[in-house]
């Protein structure tokens, strides 16, 4: 993992709304290789307090997308890559008759904890 992967990974776990979701991949850090959470009661099936999420790992993309989702109130919210030379995602939440971008970033991933982290 990337010292960015890594940083993002603690913004994501430091939100509010954060929670670990069952299917998520943590990152293999130190000595604690990497596993999915259970949301077993077993506390080897679950993440640690310091355990930080793979935002590479499908699964768990999709679980953080479910997390935005929640946290904005809108069950249709999606991340879209941009079309242009400088590339990027955005995230947009529906509100009224018409989508509104509430966050942008680099990678999917930084769309989706930017808007995890300004969820209102």
């Amino acid at each position: 993992m990337t010292e960015e992967q890594i940083a993002l990974g603690r913004r994501a776990v430091a939100c509010k709304e954060w929670r670990w979701m069952p299917g998520m991949l943590t990152l293999g850090v130190s000595t604690v290789p990497s596993f999915r959470h259970s949301g077993s009661e077993f506390p080897y099936l679950q993440a640690r307090e310091d355990s930080l999420p793979d935002l590479t790992d499908p699964a768990t993309m999709g679980c953080l997308l479910a997390l935005v989702r929640e946290a904005w109130g809108d069950d249709e919210a999606y991340a879209i890559p941009w079309n242009d030379e400088d590339g990027g995602w955005t995230l947009c939440v529906g509100e009224e008759d018409r989508s509104v971008n509430v966050s942008e970033g680099d990678t999917e991933a930084e769309a989706l904890v930017f808007a995890l982290e300004d969820a209102p």
